[in-house]
């Protein structure tokens, strides 16, 4: 019988539990483990162990020289661990470069070059960017305007949410900020006006459709503008580094994409509309929201008008700043100032926001390993491996072509991410299309805008797609099947219609 001590007493309370095999083990586990909040052991073995065995047990390639393979090692212990997630993203990348530093694999000048990089700050000021649009409002507002103009049916409220997103798109470039921060509150808004309410059986009535029309819509949205996506101005220096130097990039990446993401993006909410049908098909009540939300938030405010304003600068220089001399980061940081000066966003805000610093530290980790693995033969001789390999089948650089974007496309379900699929494959696939002899521009484009199309694969393949599969509204076997359906039907349109387009562009 156990007995409890007065009320205020400092004596502890004496409780007899049966002991039993499964509260013995439970109470050795717990004195191993006392409260361990570190890394995941299962997964950090796995990753270490994939390291290790690259490192000390495959005989290295004489092509390639001890150093290099080391890091080799390192990167992919990297990567690993970005999958299987021992740690968050940042501090896992933060881990790796501390091994890479002090087993000198690399010097420490070589480690931190790349947080020096300034596509790694545009991407950063981006961030900043969509906190300006949520803290303002702006991006609420525009979206309540297409709901009001187009929500009357159902199909066409997908049309207004998505035909806003690609607006709204060039000057918010974080697909992930643009889902949870404007568009997914008001679906879900929308969703439980109509009735419609996550997992129960009214999420198809609504909400279900709604989302997934919107999240494989982003994917053009992403594609369509250099500034759509943060992982585009990646994929851009990436290619830069590799010898490929495209011109006026904002112009050259939109030529280039106009066509079959446009075209894409019309589509996108028609054939969701006919695969995953929502029960409800008109929708009034919808425009009456929309204006009510808009009489609530009153007439536009002063900040929203500088971030406008602002923000209309901001790409007017991206799009003009090669003939002005003016960089993409310092556009970016010219705009950033003017919200700071004129107290749109505060300092304090930029520094809340932890997944730009966040990325800052794991992007540089990831873009400083794969410059150096280039610089020390490790992607090159990988490419002509898989350029020989390709050439033993005596086939074009055309089907050559194909074979790589499939092998980049589809990988991409090892990947919990965009930013991370680029920061590890985008530099060796575009080697082996270079390898391949490719056309270096078309390489260079195809693969990028390949890396937005399949952000909504599965429920972990993009900020964008954890964002909206957290809402609840669209069971997991959902996702995938639809996931790889639009996959199938988005590469069908973009190579049915960019390889006629390109070809006339004359990118080959």
């Amino acid at each position: 019988m156990s007995t409890n001590p007065p009320v205020g007493t400092n004596s502890p309370t004496i409780i007899n539990i049966p002991t039993t095999t499964t509260t013995r083990q439970a109470r050795r586990r717990s004195i191993r483990f006392p409260n361990f909040h570190g890394a995941k052991p299962l997964p950090l073995a796995v990753s270490l162990v994939i390291g290790l065995v690259v490192c000390f047990a495959i005989p290295r390639p004489s092509e390639v020289s001890k150093q290099a393979w080391r890091l080799f090692a390192i990167f992919l212990t990297t990567i690993t661990g970005l999958i299987l997630g021992p740690l968050p993203v940042g501090s896992w990348a933060f881990v790796c470069l501390t091994i890479s530093v002090v087993t000198k694999t690399l010097p420490v000048k070589s480690a931190f070059a790349a947080f020096t990089n300034e596509v790694i700050w545009l991407i950063v000021v981006s961030f900043f960017f969509s906190r300006g649009f949520v803290k303002t409002g702006l991006g609420d507002r525009l979206a309540m305007y297409f709901v009001k103009w187009l929500g009357k049916s159902t199909l066409g409220l997908a049309y207004g949410l998505a035909i806003c997103e690609a607006v709204i798109s060039p000057a918010m470039p974080s697909t992930t900020a643009r889902a949870g921060g404007i568009f997914l509150p008001i679906i879900n808004s929308l969703a439980i006006a109509g009735e419609s309410r996550p997992k129960d059986g009214s999420a198809r009535r609504l909400g279900a459709f709604l989302i997934q029309s919107q999240l494989q819509s982003s994917s053009s949205s992403s594609a369509l503008f250099l500034t759509g996506a943060a992982q585009n101005m990646l994929c851009i220096k990436l290619a830069d580094s590799l010898g490929v130097h495209i011109k006026s990039p904002w112009i050259t990446w939109f030529k280039g994409s106009c066509v079959p993401a446009l075209i894409t993006l019309m589509l996108t909410p028609l054939i969701i509309y006919k695969i995953f049908p929502p029960e409800t098909k008109h929708t009034p009540d919808a425009p009456i929201l929309a204006t009510n939300r808009l009489e609530e938030m009153g007439r536009v405010k002063r900040d929203e008008w500088i971030m406008m304003g602002t923000m209309l600068i901001t790409v007017a220089l991206w799009v003009a700043g090669e003939s002005l001399d003016i960089s993409s980061v310092i556009a970016a940081m010219l705009g950033l100032s003017i919200l700071l000066i004129l107290g749109v966003l505060t300092w304090d805000d930029c520094l809340s926001e932890k997944s730009a610093w966040d990325t800052l530290v794991w992007f540089a980790v990831l873009i400083g390993m794969a410059s150096q693995l280039t610089e020390l033969g490790v992607v090159p001789w990988l490419s002509r491996c898989v350029a020989d390999f390709l050439k033993s089948f005596s086939v074009g650089w055309q089907v050559e072509l194909l074979i790589l974007q499939a092998a980049y496309f589809f990988i991409h379900y090892l990947f919990a991410g965009q930013t991370a699929h680029v920061g590890a494959l985008y530099s060796a696939f575009l080697s082996m299309h270079l390898t391949a002899k490719v056309p270096g521009t078309l390489s260079a484009l195809a693969l990028a805008y390949n890396t937005n199309l399949n952000g909504a694969l599965t429920h972990y393949s993009s900020g964008q797609s954890a964002v909206y599969y957290g809402a609840g509204y669209v069971k997991l076997s959902d996702v995938f099947k639809l996931g790889i359906i639009m996959a199938i039907i988005n590469i069908t349109i973009w190579g049915l219609t960019g390889a006629p387009w390109w070809k006339i562009w004359g990118l080959y």
